[in-house]
């Protein structure tokens, strides 16, 4: 125990412990945590200092108990939807969170012929790249590069993303309604760089996108790779039933625009 932590009331360093086992994915959400007698042995400690670092934790919104049936880490996931189109700035400020970003990299480069096929654009054509780390709440929690044919925004890298809504600056300056959007979801392990850039551990999960977003006309106006910290959110959708594989080869539809 080093000199801070013999300063520390011995509940405060239990709940110290627990949290950050929270905090790292060591303890999982909804995950049940050791009886008091396991908890008082693995820290060396009485039944009422674990006590008192639970009741600390539970007042924090950390873990929660259900009598009779044991002490819980609270799942503070955020519920993301993945049936509208959202810009992230939008669906988070709707849930309350104050978003901010940091751009990394902001420049014009060649289509090759990945963004080629991807933009419906030639090759070697100008090509906005964006890249940004999407922080909530003052926590890094999404890298997202976004790719743009130049032609449809030009001059759109004097505006400062660092404050400005990409999604907003498309409408109402360059009037690109966007309409709908081809998403994939993947869950993977997060690189170094990733790691880095959004203060994880590893090995830590993430969730991996890839995304068209379109114009009525089908025009693509974005693609966008981005990885989301799994720690911090789940994903719902409305589901519906069909009744043959053919209704549901034909009657697969595309990401909806929020009204």
């Amino acid at each position: 125990m080093t000199r801070e932590e013999k300063a520390k009331p011995l509940y405060q360093i239990v709940a110290e412990s627990i949290s950050a086992q929270v905090r790292s994915g060591q303890l999982e959400p909804n995950q049940r945590l050791p009886s008091e007698s396991e908890l008082c042995q693995e820290y060396s400690v009485g039944r009422n200092t674990v006590r008192h670092a639970i009741s600390e934790l539970v007042n924090d919104g950390i873990l929660r108990t259900v009598p009779g049936v044991g002490t819980f880490v609270v799942d503070t996931r955020l519920d993301k939807t993945a049936e509208y189109l959202f810009g992230f700035s939008q669906e988070m400020q709707f849930l309350g969170k104050e978003i901010t970003s940091q751009v990394v990299d902001a420049t014009i480069i060649p289509a090759d012929a990945f963004l080629s096929r991807r933009l419906q654009i030639q090759l070697g054509a100008e090509v906005v790249f964006l890249n940004r780390v999407r922080q909530m709440d003052g926590e890094p929690t999404a890298i997202e590069r976004s790719y743009l044919p130049h032609e449809l925004c030009p001059g759109i890298l004097e505006y400062d993303f660092s404050e400005k809504s990409l999604y907003e600056t498309l409408s109402t300056v360059y009037d690109k309604r966007l309409d709908h959007a081809e998403q994939v979801i993947e869950a993977s392990l997060a690189t170094p760089e990733v790691s880095e850039l959004l203060g994880l551990t590893p090995p830590a999960v993430v969730f991996v996108f890839r995304r068209e977003t379109r114009m009525a006309s089908g025009q693509v106006v974005e693609y966008v790779d981005s990885e989301l910290r799994a720690d911090r959110f789940r994903f719902y959708t409305n589901l519906r039933l069909f009744s043959t594989p053919e209704e549901f080869a034909f009657r697969r539809l595309p990401l909806k625009v929020a009204s």
